[in-house]
């Protein structure tokens, strides 16, 4: 197996270079380095998997009539397996890979607090995935990723029992996970970090770690309930025995709402760091950024109604319209945040620099159509068209995918050791941002004009909108495989990465790349001001750090004319 060498401090004796193998990353570890990996490699395998069904539900969409598909069965289990691996075996499990590796790094920690419920929480993801693609062979899954009773119950195959059950592995993995993060965070900052020095992207994670904890017990809940149902003759969302199919849409929502910040608040997170580092800015608003995601955490369970509109009573429609516009007011604190961030700035366009400002751009589209679903009138007209699906993608993909490619290019050297290479990156990024806006903003139009989503047969007048949706969407597909191909390629030829590359104030960057066995030589000191960028204390810290660590220039942290009168000295 190659070898990855994961070397000391730069200047630092004291501690022998850490080999890791391949193999290290296929068996148990409680090391959050390798479990972080883990994460993030099992996520990757299935962000491709689900996106091969993606193009395979595009390819049938290109005419009105059944093409690939054997029957409407077949296709409404495709797009079932889609949305669920998208969702909870992509973007839940790769933004916990990110958050077990960063977190104690950027907290100054050795480790989290739980390290073996750490690895349990991780292994309990390959067999929920592995349990979810068997449906295939026992019976498709088909009443989409919502699963609404009674189709769920009456109509599809043994894979939806399978489907449940996948769930409830995965929302246990959520659970303890959350539960590790919390603590850790809560305990484990080190002295000199309160919670107003933290970096954003912990203040994110905290904040998802807490809706987490609140919502998933819901779905375990409902999920019972549907296994009852299935298995055992139970008659919870049957109407003609007493129960309720409405049931299950509250319940479900109450935790599904909630989840989309589950996924989109990391992304936060992560925008917020980028923003900051590579335009050299400090943050601007840092307690407004903290505070509006607590209270996307705590507003977000009052919205859940808002997916029922058409289901709902009219004087019930009301209430959760107003909540709904609420919410789009922390959202947009944030977004102005990082306009102030980054206007003035001295920005480097870097291939994460470009993903983060890609995210604000398509994230805010999203954020747009969903005001305007959070609208009773609106919601009604559109509902069930793809309109939806046009929003819920610039939400989650324009949001959170996007953000996550950014991560990847900013924090790849920290995990590896290595460079991405920039030119690839570019490419990677000016082929995906044409080709996802061309994907899902038409879809806008076509909901509007009445197209229903989850059908494979539709009227013929919108062919050519789905012809260029399908299109766009197989250039998005294969754009997907040029930041793989940086990844494999970089892994053993990447330049080799000093231990800050980006000249960050974070913690997780006052150590080697890849970072040594035990996180830190000695006890990291953090600066009170994680975003000081431009500022004399962030010279004067990183001076005295460089004494240490070396490879650092601290003229770099100066404003501009004060770097230029150092470096001319």
């Amino acid at each position: 197996m190659a070898a990855v060498t994961a070397p000391t401090l730069p200047g630092v004796a004291g501690e022998e270079p850490t080999r890791l193998h391949v193999s290290d990353y296929l068996r148990w570890s409680v090391d959050h380095k390798i479990i972080g990996v883990q994460y993030m490699a099992t996520a990757l395998f299935f962000f491709i998997f689900g996106g091969a069904l993606a193009m395979l539900i595009r390819w049938e969409l290109l005419t009105p009539a059944i093409d690939l598909m054997a029957d409407g069965q077949a296709y409404n289990s495709l797009f079932s397996i889609h949305g669920t691996v998208m969702i909870f075996l992509w973007i839940i499990p790769m933004i916990a890979g990110l958050g077990n590796y960063l977190v104690p790094l950027m907290l100054g920690a050795k480790d989290m607090a739980f390290p073996w419920l750490n690895a349990f929480a991780f292994w309990l993801i390959p067999p929920a995935g592995m349990l979810m693609i068997l449906g295939y062979f026992v019976g498709q899954t088909e009443a989409g990723w919502t699963s609404y009773p009674p189709l769920s119950t009456l109509f599809s195959g043994d894979g939806q029992t399978l489907w449940a059950l996948s769930l409830h592995l995965l929302g246990i993995s959520s659970i303890l996970g959350s539960i590790n993060f919390i603590v850790t965070i809560r305990n484990m900052r080190p002295a000199g970090m309160g919670y107003f020095q933290m970096p954003l992207f912990v203040w994110a994670v905290l904040a998802t770690s807490i809706i987490v904890v609140m919502a998933t017990p819901f779905l375990a809940g409902a999920l019972t309930l549907l296994i009852l149902d299935r298995v055992a003759g139970t008659a919870f969302f049957n109407p003609a025995q007493g129960g309720d199919v409405l049931l299950w849409q509250n319940v479900f929502w109450f935790y599904s709402h909630p989840a989309v910040y589950i996924m989109v608040l990391p992304a936060f997170g992560v925008i917020s760091e980028l923003l900051a580092v590579h335009s050299r800015k400090p943050v601007f608003g840092y307690r407004a950024i903290a505070l509006s995601s607590m209270a996307i955490a705590l507003v977000g369970f009052t919205v859940w109604a808002h997916h029922m509109f058409t289901s709902l009573t009219p004087e019930l429609r009301i209430p959760f319209m107003i909540t709904s516009m609420i919410i789009a007011v922390p959202t947009g604190i944030k977004v102005f945040s990082w306009l102030g961030t980054i206007w003035g700035g001295k920005i480097h366009f870097t291939s994460a620099m470009l993903f983060a400002l890609s995210f604000l751009s398509m994230f805010v589209i999203g954020g747009i159509s969903g005001v305007m679903l959070g609208s009773v009138p609106w919601d009604i007209h559109v509902h069930d068209t793809y309109f939806v699906v046009s929003h819920l993608h610039f939400v989650l993909f324009g949001g959170s995918v996007l953000a996550i490619y950014g991560g990847i290019y900013h924090w790849f050297p920290k995990i590896t050791g290595r460079m991405l290479d920039e030119r690839l990156g570019k490419i990677h990024f000016w082929i995906t941002y044409p080709a996802f806006f061309l994907t899902f903003f038409p879809m806008h139009l076509a909901g509007m004009l009445g197209m229903p989503r989850r059908v494979a047969q539709y009227a013929p007048e919108f062919q050519t909108l789905n012809v260029i949706i399908s299109i766009a969407a197989f250039v998005l597909g294969i754009s997907t495989f040029i930041l793989l191909y940086n990844i494999v390629w970089s892994l053993y030829h990447g330049e080799k990465a000093s231990a800050n590359p980006w000249r960050a104030l974070t913690l997780e960057w006052a150590t080697s790349s890849p970072p040594p066995s035990t996180n830190f030589i000695g006890d990291p000191v953090p600066f009170p001001n994680p975003y000081g960028y431009g500022t004399e204390a962030a010279y004067n810290y990183v001076e005295s750090q460089n004494k240490k660590y070396g490879t650092v220039n601290p003229a770099d942290y100066l404003p501009a004319e004060k770097s230029t009168a150092v470096t001319s000295e």
